[in-house]
């Protein structure tokens, strides 16, 4: 099966992940695996996306358990010798009015956000074959809360030298001054979904310069983005978007077209390139 080009989604069986696997069928030439961690709620997503005429396949993944990320990993290179589209979408944000500690809050948050999309990434990156895509799904509130952040923070999270090790560091610092009640005064903001997803920024920047490194030539490209605000069981009613208008960004970083040189290695909201 190396012929066939393959996209998988990580987290996709609701929300802005489903119809990022709907933009998917609908627009890329190959395999596309919508994933979960539960596989009845897996098969529920796919039969819908049937109904609707397209036809996603299913793979398990728990982006939480080592052993879960790792048996996607073989089955991708036994199956199709690689993998040409990677979208880390999997991600949870405790509810404003949500009273469980923020300490708590913090650490639930980073293991899955952060660490999770870390993990996937680490296992799943040799993969990705020639011209390949990945992208990271991140947000808006990631250049928020840096701003948020001390200058001492700004500075670190800004450098084009972090390493992913000083990164994860640094998110493991966050927890452990937010279980000690003294994150706002060593520095952070008070969001542990925003410095998550700054976790998650930052993390594609440092991907992006180490693939530029180790694969250049192979024209493959990174980025992380915004969706939006998005009607989602996470944002809530209220939000501007539906999930199908949240995806746009997504699938149309997931399939540049080969020879494509930027965005790269960048933040990106509706299209365009965010700052950092």
């Amino acid at each position: 099966m190396s012929g066939v080009r393959v996209a998988v989604v990580t987290g996709s069986n609701k929300g802005i992940g489903l119809a990022i696997v709907r933009g998917l069928c609908q627009q890329f030439q190959g395999d596309v695996y919508l994933t979960a961690r539960n596989p009845k709620l897996g098969e529920e997503a796919v039969k819908t996306l049937n109904n609707e005429g397209l036809s996603p396949l299913f793979h398990q993944l728990d982006i939480n358990d080592p052993a879960s990320i790792r048996s996607l990993r073989d089955f991708l290179k036994e199956k199709y010798c690689g993998l040409d589209v990677l979208i880390n979408n999997a991600g949870i944000a405790f509810k404003v009015a949500d009273q469980t500690p923020f300490g708590t809050q913090a650490e639930v948050t980073m293991k899955t956000n952060y660490n999770g999309t870390r993990d996937v990434s680490n296992e799943l990156l040799p993969l990705i074959k020639p011209n390949g895509r990945v992208v990271n799904v991140s947000s808006m509130v990631s250049p928020s809360a840096l701003a948020k952040c001390s200058p001492e923070l700004q500075e670190r999270f800004r450098s084009d030298s972090i390493t992913e090790d000083e990164l994860t560091k640094l998110m493991e610092k966050f927890v452990e001054d937010a279980k000690n009640g003294v994150h706002q005064k060593s520095g952070w903001p008070n969001t542990a979904y925003g410095v998550s997803k700054i976790g998650v920024t930052v993390l594609s920047r440092i991907q992006a310069r180490q693939l530029k490194e180790t694969r250049k030539g192979e024209g493959i490209i990174l980025n992380a983005c915004c969706p939006g605000w998005v009607r989602t069981d996470m944002a809530g009613p209220n939000a501007t978007k539906s999930p199908d208008e949240g995806a746009v960004t997504p699938v149309y970083l997931a399939l540049l077209p080969t020879g494509a040189d930027s965005p790269y290695g960048e933040l990106v909201s509706e299209k365009k390139v965010v700052p950092w």
